[in-house]
């Protein structure tokens, strides 16, 4: 038969501290960094009109670096460039905050714009 361990001898043995950097690592995958983006880039966009689609995105990840590419719509007439730089902004910040990650490169790809009717618009071309 084999001796049971009652555990009272390996409480007295001292414990062993792994160095931080021996200890593993946490790997984020890419479309994880990806829903981060494609949401940030939802918050900064605001609302936007029925027909429009959510924005999305897609990452590479390379040794804790994330590039972005972001793809969005947006209504019309609107300051598209302000509008972009927020998207960046905000994905910066995202990313960086919940992943962990640098981000230097947002790409923010304007797919569609939607216009919108102002009061009294006319439809069409005027001279």
């Amino acid at each position: 038969m084999t001796p049971v361990s009652t555990g009272a001898g390996e409480l007295d043995r001292p414990r062993t501290v792994v160095p931080p950097g021996e200890r593993g690592a946490t790997r984020i995958a890419d479309r994880v960094v990806a829903k981060i983006a494609s949401q940030a880039a939802r918050e900064a966009v605001g609302t936007l009109p029925p027909d429009a689609g959510r924005p999305t995105a897609s990452v590479v990840v390379h040794h804790e670096v994330a590039h972005v590419r972001v793809h969005i719509e947006l209504d019309y007439p609107c300051d598209i460039g302000a509008r972009c730089r927020k998207v960046r902004h905000q994905v910066v910040e995202r990313v960086g905050a919940l992943a962990g990650m640098q981000v230097p490169e947002v790409v923010v790809q304007v797919e569609r714009l939607h216009l919108v009717a102002g009061p009294g618009a006319v439809q069409g071309r005027t001279r």
